[in-house]
């Protein structure tokens, strides 16, 4: 008895310092600061995409008015649980107000500009559009919604910002050190990814189509999506039926895959291929960018700091600091030197 007490606590403290370690362990801020680069345009485009016909959904005659959203969204009880600064108003110059404000934080973001701020301010911006436009919103918007929220967990702006460079003109050269928020907000992301695959892949396993091998057929011949002509391969049924039956089990043990270092990579080159798929056949372009976007939380930020470096090697040279001479002597260098 003794002994297999011991066993068990030995386990249980290996169990306790592994769950310290995948979600303490500080973590260098270049992973997040991509995704925050790439999920902030991704945000900033599909919110100036309302600007079209901003007042069709907004305005005081909207299609779906702030009375009946509110009616949409309420409990039994009669509250609310849908809050949005967007349902105080159908004022047509608050509205375009409220929106312009909110395109210029959002591209705040991206650019890495008062970071901390903006982060929460584009959290809030996106679930007060998700919540108003009831009705509206497809699975691109739920995407960005939990996206903005990891970005406001850690220092996304900690490097490429425009945050950093101001550091940088304030003498302030010392590069980020790893921090533990940093980690959190990657290690929520990769879970929220496993999540959403493994029940995307339930889903799908609720559906003859996938067990058989025709639903791939039926996404490719649907006229209403179609952005690319596939349907020649109908003459090739095997194929369709293969790369159904490959989507649906990837898709289903995602959550399982994605952790081990021999299948990552693996299961990473899938993503990009199905994603690439849905934008390329059926259109969906900014939904299979968006949930690459989130897939780039499993990229390491070594690997995301070196692919950076190498693409940016061409521009290297400009404005280059010279870190071998003091701050004043680097200060005093003409631009362009």
């Amino acid at each position: 008895m003794n002994a297999a007490l011991s066993a068990a606590l030995d386990w249980l403290r290996g169990a306790l310092r592994a769950w310290d370690r995948f979600w303490f362990t500080p973590a260098e801020p270049h992973t997040l600061a991509l995704v925050r680069i790439l999920g902030g345009a991704m945000l900033f485009y599909t919110h100036l995409v309302w600007t079209i016909n901003l007042e069709a959904f907004l305005g005081p005659h909207a299609w779906l008015t702030r009375d009946t959203v509110a009616l949409m969204n309420q409990t039994p009880d009669g509250s609310i649980y849908a809050w949005s600064y967007l349902a105080w108003t159908d004022s047509p110059a608050v509205i375009w107000t409220l929106h312009i404000a909110a395109l210029i934080v959002l591209a705040m973001l991206t650019v890495g500009l008062f970071t901390r701020i903006t982060s929460i301010l584009a959290f809030v911006i996106t679930l007060s559009y998700c919540h108003r436009l009831t009705g509206s919103l497809f699975g691109l918007d739920q995407i960005n919604a939990f996206i903005a929220t990891y970005l406001m967990l850690g220092p996304a702006g900690a490097v490429w910002s425009v945050d950093r460079w101001l550091a940088a003109r304030r003498g302030e050269t010392a590069p980020p050190s790893p921090a533990v928020s940093t980690n959190i907000a990657v290690r929520l992301l990769q879970v929220h990814m496993c999540v959403i695959y493994l029940f995307g892949g339930i889903s799908k396993m609720r559906g003859d189509a996938w067990w058989d091998g025709s639903a791939l057929w039926f996404g490719l011949a649907n006229l209403e999506y179609q952005s690319l002509d596939m349907t020649w391969t109908v003459h090739a049924p095997w194929l369709l039926a293969l790369l159904t039956h490959i989507t649906v089990f990837w898709e289903a043990f995602y959550c399982f895959l994605i952790w081990p270092k021999l299948t990552r990579p693996i299961c990473l080159a899938l993503a990009v291929g199905v994603h690439l798929g849905i934008g390329l056949c059926l259109g969906m372009w900014t939904f299979g960018l968006v949930m690459l976007i989130g897939n780039l939380a499993f990229v390491s930020p070594e690997t995301v700091r070196a692919v950076v470096t190498w693409l940016c090697r061409p521009f290297s040279h400009w404005h280059a600091p010279r870190h071998d001479l003091p701050t004043e002597v680097i200060r005093s260098v003409p631009r362009g030197t």
